[in-house]
């Protein structure tokens, strides 16, 4: 990391980075350097600023050790994230599992009335870092933008918890949120699953577990570019692999450390692109980035639901890159597209609600 990154406080660099993306628009361009264009697409002047900004201070979210992992995300959500937002009550709870607790946090607009929908959250952070406070504003965005109760879930994290723990947790804190929806102040009928990156993962794995008639399902799936195949390559990962945050280098290393017996890369749990049958999934939304090496195998996921008859929306953010939900702080591109999610959100919720209001033939 620079000098400038680590002489300067997380609040002064913080201060700074909304001071530049509040420049005039001429002063913006020349500091992010000539358009970027790769397959087709235009990086967004918010993206090609952020990055920008990223190399010149030398901030990076780095993956020499999982403390130096996590370490690097909570400062780099800290940066672009944006202050606080307000008007939402927070309870730190747990759902018991076999040998400890999982821990989740309840997010509750102010206002918000009892038998709301609820959506079961899943951070992102290649299975190896984030935790509650990092995805923090993201949460109180989604619950107060979409009416909804959230609850965030702290799975465990490799490398010191290997697959398929998170995904157990994830189940853990799904049967839980589930049965408990009442006491939650949810309606039972009316939970989504949701998540960014290896969060995507843990929600779609979960949804097809409960699809396999093993548990309660949900009746709504938001993911912000899923990571769903550590089987193979695809061509964005050769594209996207390098220069947009998520790299190449990183991917390899998380799946290190999440999965490191190759074998268990092809399992459901981990590849959910490779599950037999997808034909149960709930309707769902699937944002990607276009400079994402993810973005493949996310859109391929929406593929197969589309083919299996599952009603699906995908939508491809050309210009954004990888990990655009946490930095809504700053710019506008990456908050129009978390608040386009949050329609979808509450749009699917509606439905659902629509589904069950249905009465039953004489």
């Amino acid at each position: 990391m620079s000098k400038l990154a680590d002489a300067l406080p997380p609040g002064v660099l913080a201060g700074g980075l909304r001071f530049v993306f509040a420049l005039p628009a001429p002063l913006r361009r020349l500091i992010a350097g000539r358009p970027i264009v790769l397959d087709g697409q235009r990086l967004h002047p918010d993206s090609q600023l952020l990055l920008r900004l990223q190399q010149l201070t030398g901030e990076n979210w780095s993956h020499r050790s999982a403390a130096a992992n996590r370490a690097g995300l909570i400062r780099a959500t800290g940066l672009i994230g944006g202050p606080v937002l307000t008007g939402v009550s927070v309870r730190s709870l747990a759902a018991p599992r076999e040998g400890g607790e999982v821990p989740v946090r309840l997010y509750r607009p102010d206002g918000l009335a009892d038998g709301s929908p609820m959506l079961v959250f899943h951070h992102g952070g290649g299975w190896v870092s984030g935790d509650l406070d990092t995805h923090d504003n993201l949460c109180r965005f989604l619950a107060v933008e979409a009416g909804v109760r959230v609850l965030s879930v702290d799975y465990r994290l490799a490398p010191e918890h290997p697959f398929p723990a998170a995904v157990d947790d994830a189940w853990t804190a799904w049967e839980w949120a589930v049965e408990h929806a009442a006491e939650l102040g949810a309606d039972p009928a009316r939970i989504a699953l949701g998540g960014d990156s290896a969060g995507g993962n843990l929600s779609a794995a979960t949804a097809h577990r409960a699809a396999s008639g093993n548990g309660p399902r949900p009746v709504f799936l938001l993911l912000f570019y899923p990571g769903l195949d550590a089987s193979r390559r695809r061509r964005s990962r050769e594209l996207f692999g390098n220069g947009f945050f998520l790299t190449d280098e990183k991917m390899d290393w998380f799946i290190d450390q999440y999965a490191p017996d190759r074998a268990t890369r092809l399992d459901p749990r981990l590849s959910v692109l490779l599950a037999d049958d997808l034909s149960g999934l709930p309707p769902a939304y699937v944002a990607t980035a276009g400079f994402d090496p993810l973005r493949d195998e996310g859109e391929a996921f929406a593929e197969r639901l589309a083919e299996s008859g599952v009603p699906v929306v995908l939508r491809r953010h050309e210009g954004l890159f990888h990990g655009f939900a946490n930095a809504f702080g700053v710019g506008t591109a990456f908050r129009l597209a978390v608040a386009e999610a949050v329609g979808a959100l509450r749009t699917g919720l509606a439905l659902a609600n629509s589904a069950t209001d249905v009465p039953e033939p004489a």
